[in-house]
This record gives structure tokens, C-alpha cells and sequence, in this order.
């Protein structure tokens, strides 16, 4: 059964509605299996595999050997299976690279995106409508019958089969949103997920992982970890991401140049990681230089009306 969605209608600007149940569909999953499957990513990724436990989820970016992101994750583990949730564009780029040396090892990876449905809960009545249906859902990472349950502070990600989500919707008699809803919340968090076409292109710092726990710099060795290490104990790191709001006519992308204000004029900086627009709002992460202001102004490249504000991040880019 395909669930219908519809696109959301409140403004970016306002208030979420009490419940928002949104279909993820921009989001896949690579499964991970194999008697040394963890041990693979654990030497592959930014993220401590090893001490990853049964009810816990962890941010993380998988690197090329120059340090610079092949994709952002969420990780958690099901049984004997490692899951990597990230955006399914960016499955078709980073898989092959894991896959590529995944031969030396005994661990099958694949792409487990089809397999699951994924949907997301969030809005004041989120944990009220998880423990009517699951129970309560205290843990990072709750194992049910047909899937698993990922909580992130009031928000909620389902993992479920195709017949277990069809039947959720169903029983909820609830509208389910596209995936500009959720897309919307990860912005606001500033979390980075990548997508392929900005593969290779930032070291983790750039996209704050070392602020949301992305980063083990207590492990071992894994891939691109000497540039990692180096940006943290040796500074040189000069970009970091930013949220940004505002408005413009312009039908925008991935690629859209951002301009940033200074005295003399605009000059082009920054690039968008992830953006939601709804008429000329819009609400976006970008890389930016890690010391611009957070009264900078900024707009878009080919519209002088357009206008984007800094927001300030939920969490803190102070070093412990």
C-alpha cells in the first residue's frame, strides 16, 4: 500500500501543529551484516561502533581518506544487524565506497531502503500518540515487533515494515505530510545531512558533528581520521554550519549561491546543505565561515530582494 501524503500548510515562520506524522521518503537505509560487519564500520566512520549499545542511536559521517564526508548517518543496531539511516541519494554514493572494501572483510552491506517504511512523529502530542500505539518509549532506540522506534528528545523516527506503517496510518485516520515537515525539524536542530551531490566536499567540523556526537576522538583508526584528529588538536578548521531564514522569489536548490553582506557590498559565500521552501519562505542549513556574525546578513545570488537571518543553533560549537 502507498501511503498518501500531503504537503504541509502551516508557514515556516509559525507554530507546529500538536501532531505531525510525516512519510520519510528522502531517507534510506544501509543494513550492515556479517560476523565482522560492526567491526567493518567501525574502522570506516567517525562514530565509536564498539560501544554503541542495544538502545542507543548515534550521529556519524563515514569519510574519504582525505577526511572529507561521504555521508552523514544516523546509526543504531537491530540484533545482528548495524542499520546507517541518511538520505537515499546519498546511499548511492557512499555505498559502493563502503562496499569497495567491505570485500576484506566478513560483512555483506546492502541497501535496505525498500524494506522499510520510515515515518516521522513530532508536535506537542508526539509522545502521547507513540505510547497510545508502542507503549512507553523512553530509550534512544526501542526494538518493537515490526521494526524499531529512534526517539530524538520530543521527536520520533518509525522504522516498520511496509504492512505495519500501512496499518499505523490507517488506525490514526491522521493526514501524513511529505517529507518537508521533517526536513523543516532537522533544519531547525541543525543536524547535517548531506546529500551526494556535497560528497567530498566538508571534513566532519564544517558540519558541527563534533557538536551533536558525531565524532569519537577516543577510537581507533578509520578512514580520514588524521585530518579529523588534525582540525580538532591543531585548529585550521575555518567553516562551520549555520541555519538560516528568510525569503526570496527565486525557485531555489541545492546549488544556489548565498551572498553575505559586507561593507562595501555582496560577496558570494556559503553553500546550502539542506533547505525547505514554501512559497518565498524558506529555512535552510548552509556552510559558512565559522566566524561570521550572527547579525551577518545574507541573500541569495540573482535575487537583491531576497533576505536571510542567522538562527541560533540548539546546541554549542564551544570546545569541552
Amino acid at each position: 500500500m502507498t501511503i498518501s501524503v500531503s504537503t504541509p500548510h502551516w508557514d515556516l515562520d509559525a507554530s507546529l501543529p500538536p501532531l505531525v506524522l510525516a512519510n520519510l521518503s528522502h531517507l534510506g537505509l544501509i543494513k550492515v551484516v556479517g560476523e565482522q560487519g560492526r567491526s567493518f564500520i567501525h574502522g570506516q566512520v567517525t562514530t565509536d561502533i564498539t560501544s554503541l549499545a542495544d538502545d542507543q542511536w548515534r550521529w556519524g559521517a563515514h569519510c574519504d581518506p582525505k577526511g572529507k564526508m561521504l555521508a552523514t548517518f544516523r546509526t543504531f543496531a537491530i540484533k545482528d544487524a548495524l542499520f546507517m539511516l541518511m538520505p537515499r541519494d546519498t546511499i548511492a554514493v557512499d555505498l559502493p565506497q563502503l562496499q569497495k572494501y567491505a570485500v576484506f572483510s566478513k560483512a555483506t552491506l546492502s541497501d535496505a531502503s525498500d524494506e522499510w517504511t520510515l515515518l516521522g512523529v513530532a508536535g506537542e502530542q508526539a509522545g502521547q500518540f507513540i505510547t497510545e500505539h508502542f507503549g512507553e518509549i523512553n530509550q534512544e532506540l526501542t526494538v518493537i515487533e515490526h521494526g524499531a522506534i529512534l526517539k530524538d528528545a520530543e521527536r520520533f523516527i518509525l522504522m516498520l515494515s511496509p504492512d505495519a506503517a500501512s496499518t499505523l496510518v490507517a488506525q490514526s485516520k491522521l493526514s501524513v505530510f511529505d517529507a518537508h515537515a521533517w526536513q523543516a525539524l532537522e533544519i531547525a536542530a541543525g543536524y547535517p545531512n548531506l546529500a551526494a551531490s556535497h560528497a567530498g566536499q566538508y571534513v566532519p567540523q564544517m558540519c558541527n558533528l563534533q557538536a551533536i556526537n558525531g565524532i569519537s576522538f577516543n577510537k581507533g583508526c578509520y578512514m580520514g581520521q588524521e585530518t579529523i584528529a588534525r582540525m580538532k588538536y591543531r585548529g585550521g578548521n575555518k567553516r562551520a554550519l549555520y541555519i538560516l531564514r528568510g525569503h526570496t522569489d527565486l525557485q531555489i536548490n541545492l546549488e544556489s549561491g548565498l551572498e553575505i553582506a559586507l561593507e562595501d557590498g555582496f560577496r558570494r559565500g556559503g553553500q546550502i546543505i539542506e533547505f525547505v521552501q514554501r512559497g518565498s519562505q524558506v529555512l535552510l542549513t548552509a556552510v559558512l565561515a565559522n566566524d561570521t556574525e550572527n547579525d551577518t546578513k545574507l541573500r541569495f545570488a540573482g535575487d537583491e530582494h531576497s533576505s536571510l537571518t542567522i538562527q541560533a543553533l540548539p546546541y554549542s560549537l564551544e570546545e569541552a
